[in-house]
């Protein structure tokens, strides 16, 4: 397992990651801090990969006119802390001391808003395309670089968007390999 990535706490930045900072985030209420993780799939347009429109879809400068899907997600500001593309590499868009605007309306164990709490982690995919092993290479030690920077985040606080916002959300999907990730992180 790589172990190379390292939270500081004090920016709630990861290192190494590309930095492209996102409006779409704010303060996290008065004394919350990450307490949980959770993963999600996107796709832009859906199934396809490797272009710019999810960072463009973060940093508000997708062209909406670009593709008929575009115009169902018009206007949406939306983040996420973390991206990891198909290739392994990782983008960061909002520190981890910040709130993204991730899960939306959601719950995990009987707490509502779960950005409030949560740390975001986009991998780029779809729910019924396999995840690239390099994304599985990368995910699990930053999990764990997230986990010594926030101890409350144990194993057992990873969820999946469909875990938070069931009903409304299915990412990451059938094809995300929790045993594998799990695996990776015992």
């Amino acid at each position: 397992m790589r172990s190379e990535f390292d939270v500081d706490v004090s920016d709630g930045l990861i290192s190494p990651a590309r930095l492209v900072v996102s409006d779409n985030r704010d303060a996290r209420p008065s004394g919350a801090a990450p307490q949980m993780i959770v993963l999600h799939g996107i796709s832009l347009p859906p199934g396809k990969f490797g272009g710019t429109e999810i960072e463009a879809l973060f940093t508000n400068r997708l062209d909406w006119s670009a593709h008929p899907y575009f115009e169902e997600i018009r206007g949406f500001e939306v983040s996420a802390h973390l991206l990891i593309r198909r290739n392994g590499e990782v983008v960061q868009f909002v520190p981890f001391s910040e709130r993204a605007w991730h899960a939306g309306e959601s719950c995990f164990r009987g707490r509502d808003r779960c950005n409030d709490f949560s740390i975001g982690i986009e991998l780029e995919g779809e729910d019924h395309s396999p995840y690239d092993d390099r994304q599985y290479e990368v995910l699990a030690p930053v999990i764990g670089a997230i986990q010594r920077a926030y101890p409350a985040i144990s194993t057992r606080e990873l969820a999946g968007h469909c875990d938070i916002s069931s009903g409304r959300k299915t990412d990451p999907g059938p094809a995300f390999d929790w045993l594998r990730l799990y695996d990776a992180l015992a």
